[in-house]
């Protein structure tokens, strides 16, 4: 019988092809707000996630970005969005990625993020360690954040754009680099596997971070909320680092915890 783990990683890269078959073409897009949108592809991906998932184990329940909440019969769910950067799929733009986190109660046990453009598949189980494409990943050792590049997103809610802002330029100001990627799972990815040094977000979901959070922990990085606390997937802020940058990172997110 298949493992939990092995069918996470299955259904996210079966999810991935569904991304790619749908990228590059037209299709239907709708608006969930201003400017938060959706696409088929979303909805064809989301679908199969859960059919692979919940075929596995019936028993467990369903968090899923376009779906919502579906109860399982115990404290187990998957956590799972079927397409992570859906504005840069919709425009063409190839950074996007498919996420699957298995949590019981309020643990996350395993995630997997594939990214299905690159072929590549970050995952991790708690206290395994993270990999990507099977191999052992960590983070940078750097300890400066003059030298750091650093990834963030900015609030689909354009009232708190002006503080979003106001906090990217105090990065901006301290850091080497700053990006905006689109894709809250590869930031975290991308810090797991030292190709950025932090990323930090206020307006984000359970399934954008749940996966990818643990892999970043597992890779030897830190997460935890704007105030140094620890993190809670829905508490809709995250600050990831390598470790070393954390404490420099919450001497800039702090002030602007809950605002």
């Amino acid at each position: 019988m298949r493992g939990e783990f092995e069918v996470a990683l299955e259904a996210a890269r079966a999810a991935g092809g569904v991304l790619l078959a749908g990228f590059g073409r037209r299709g239907e897009v709708r608006y969930k707000g201003e400017v938060d949108l959706v696409t088929e592809t979303d909805v064809r991906a989301e679908r199969l996630l859960k059919e692979r998932l919940l075929g596995a184990f019936p028993g467990y329940g369903v968090l899923a970005e376009e779906s919502g909440q579906t109860a399982g019969e115990g404290d187990v769910r998957w956590v799972v969005d079927p397409l992570d950067g859906t504005v840069n799929f919709a425009h063409g733009l190839p950074i996007f990625a498919v996420s699957v986190a298995l949590q019981r109660g309020r643990e996350v046990v395993l995630g997997a993020v594939y990214d299905p453009v690159r072929d590549e598949m970050f995952a991790a189980r708690r206290g395994g360690g993270a990999t990507l494409n099977g191999e052992p990943i960590s983070t940078s050792d750097n300890g400066e954040l003059i030298r750091a590049l650093v990834a963030t997103g900015f609030p689909y809610d354009r009232a708190k754009m002006p503080e979003a802002l106001e906090l990217f330029g105090r990065f901006a100001t301290r850091t080497r680099g700053m990006r905006r990627l689109g894709s809250s799972a590869l930031d975290l990815c991308y810090v797991a596997c030292g190709r950025l040094d932090g990323y930090y977000e206020r307006g984000v979901w359970a399934w954008d971070v749940a996966a990818a959070a643990l892999i970043l922990e597992e890779a030897g990085g830190r997460v935890s909320d704007y105030r140094g606390g620890p993190l809670d997937v829905e508490g809709r802020e995250i600050v990831a680092s390598n470790g070393p940058l954390h404490a420099a990172m919450l001497d800039l997110t702090r002030p602007f915890s809950g605002r």
